[in-house]
């Protein structure tokens, strides 16, 4: 018998790796920017870290970033210290390093291999799409205060937002989906929109592009909500419970400051210095006055209410940790199961012809059940981390916004002194040059600059995919086939569930009133979805990074794609591994495809 099983085990492995090994690996493309400037000191690429010029903002010798490139391409972590030279840093604040360069050489054996997914060129300096996506980032910036609850209605009567939408509509970018086009030979990022003419209004501004994104209030139900657990009868406490322990879904106040608009200190930031400072980044500590003790306070912390709490969300956090609170509140409320997955936990009693239905004496747990759920939805993440590490720094090695808006400010530096060039960022700034010009006189410096939120600005990797978009791409694609994403939002009985529609039912939403200091329902409104609340997840968690100013609406769109092609391949191949009961799901894609996945493959059904 343990002969038999070792050798069936053998053989399920081999299985596996022959649908990995069926994969076709596909040519990885850039843009071609990366060589197109690289005459212009690689104006185009991703060089932080590396020392950088005063006069023009770009790197200061083009040999360093060569020898940054090299060591990208050998893929030996030692050559970063030995053989590349990093900016110059002031000792108190210390250098930031560059963040796991070799990643993307990592085998894995489950899922596709780390370059057997790939994305599709970026926008490319000079097209219509990254005046878009820059003019994008910039406006993000500008409503970085402006409650998100205030992002809803076809329109507003909030200022901010109605010139945002004024300057972003007016823009030639077509953002509406396109049938008749084929990605792989014009890209296309569609945006939302829900207006007869294709363009942005107050509910679909920044929402993103997958179904139910533009459904009921910006933020996802997940990014707010807690469980019901003991002390508290109402997921409107914002509790997340795990095990013994609860999970405050509240974050700290940051303040309502930006960072790197004085040359000087983009200047900094770019070299490598590390300019993070928690003490003056969040709203000063309340002292607590029952406290004897003067190093115990409590920090002000809210829901989640203003694009810059988003933006401090997706500052620290682990990057799979929203997908996991959804699976523990879902798990909790008992939100129904993949219809397969129903019946083998023992959610759905078993239906055996001319005879009464049975309640099952088996339940999930291992199998079918939280434990099984909770490690998938994290687990995926290492894969796609690593399969993004190699489109960042391997492949296409993109700028990031707060260089590219510093090649607006200096443009007639870098022209100037790069004559050959032509005059490629003085067409960005006239471009977009309403948004520009907002910039300007919100930034106390008169620069072009990009306000970031973060006062050390980006991560110290390059922009294109996202890690976050990825990673979210991933685990919400684990969550929408093992539950049953046709549930919806309701009261029942006095419960605030997602749960199958069932007459009398009567719909939920949460927002947090204006202060963020507690949640607010509403009944008069239209029932949400679980595939619409997951979708929203990983668009609210990729497009706050966006919020922050450190990607653009590119790494979100094609990042949580590529994301979902890492679950669907680990999920084919986890479906070989059931001998006894088959593993079958079934999900919708975020372009709206449907697939079923079994057998160590996936096949395309119909929606209905």
């Amino acid at each position: 018998m343990n002969k038999n099983r070792r050798e069936s085990a053998y053989q399920t492995r081999l299985t596996a790796a022959y649908v990995a090994k069926l994969r076709e690996h596909p040519s990885h493309k850039d843009n071609g920017d990366e060589y197109k400037y690289a005459g212009t000191n690689y104006a185009m690429s991703f060089t932080k870290g590396l020392e950088h010029s005063d006069e023009h903002g770009l790197v200061k010798k083009k040999e360093d970033f060569e020898a940054f490139r090299k060591a990208i391409d050998d893929g030996f972590i030692d050559a970063f210290t030995t053989d590349v030279k990093p900016g110059p840093v002031d000792p108190k604040n210390g250098r930031r390093d560059w963040e796991a360069p070799t990643a993307g050489f990592v085998y894995d054996l489950e899922g596709p291999d780390a370059q057997a997914v790939t994305m599709l060129p970026a926008p490319a300096l000079g097209s219509e799409e990254l005046a878009y996506e820059m003019a994008e980032v910039y406006e993000l910036a500008l409503l970085r205060d402006v409650p998100l609850t205030e992002f809803a209605g076809e329109t507003t009567n909030n200022p901010l937002i109605k010139d945002s939408l004024d300057r972003l509509n007016a823009l030639p970018y077509d953002i509406k989906e396109d049938s008749n086009r084929i990605r792989v030979k014009d890209p296309r990022r569609p945006r939302t929109t829900t207006n007869n003419n294709g363009k942005l209004d107050p509910q679909t501004l920044f929402r993103g592009s997958s179904p139910g994104v533009e459904a009921g209030p910006y933020l996802s139900q997940f990014m707010l909500i807690g469980n019901e657990q003991p002390g508290y009868d109402s997921v409107a406490c914002g509790f997340v419970q795990y095990g013994a322990i609860t999970i405050d879904q509240r974050v700290l106040i940051a303040k309502p400051e930006d960072y790197l608009t004085e040359k000087c200190e983009w200047l900094k930031a770019q070299n490598g210095e590390d300019l993070r400072n928690n003490k003056e980044l969040f709203s000063s500590i309340e002292k607590d006055p029952k406290e004897d003790d003067p190093k115990k306070s409590t920090v002000p912390r809210r829901f989640i209410t203003f694009p810059r709490d988003l933006a401090t969300y997706v500052h620290d956090d682990a990057l799979y940790e929203a997908y996991l609170n959804a699976c523990l509140i879902l798990l909790s409320m008992k939100a129904p199961l993949d219809p397969a997955f129903g019946n083998l936990s023992g959610e759905v009693p078993l239906m055996q012809e001319g005879q009464c239905p049975v309640l099952r004496t088996t339940v999930g747990f291992a199998l079918y059940g939280g434990p099984h759920i909770l490690t998938l939805v994290t687990e995926v993440a290492t894969r796609a981390l690593k399969a993004v590490r190699y489109q960042k720094f391997n492949n296409h090695i993109r700028l990031r916004p707060e260089a590219l808006a510093a090649r607006v400010e200096y443009a007639g530096c870098i022209e100037n002194a790069f004559p050959s060039v032509g005059k490629p960022f003085t067409k960005l700034a006239e471009d977009i040059s309403a948004t520009v010009a907002a910039i300007c006189d919100k930034n106390e410096s008169n620069t072009a600059l990009l306000p970031m939120a973060f006062q050390e600005g980006s991560p110290m990797h390059p922009a294109y995919g996202a890690g976050h978009a990825t990673v979210a791409g991933a685990c919400v694609t684990i969550l929408k086939a093992f539950f049953d994403t046709n549930a919806v939002f309701v009261r029942r009985d006095g419960h605030d569930i997602f749960a199958s529609e069932q007459e009398g039912d009567c719909p939920v939403q949460y927002v947090p009133d204006e202060n963020g200091e507690k949640l607010t329902p509403s009944h008069k409104c239209d029932l949400l979805t679980l595939e619409g609340e997951l979708n929203k997840l990983a668009a609210n968690i990729s497009i706050g990074r966006n919020m922050a100013g450190v990607h653009y609406y590119s790494d979100y769109y094609d990042s949580l794609r590529m994301g979902e092609e890492i679950a669907i391949g680990m999920l084919e191949e986890q479906s070989l591994c059931y001998p006894k009961d088959a593993f079958k799901l079934t999900l919708r894609t975020f372009d709206g495809a449907c697939v079923s996945i079994f057998d160590g493959k996936r096949v395309p059904i119909d929606c209905d």
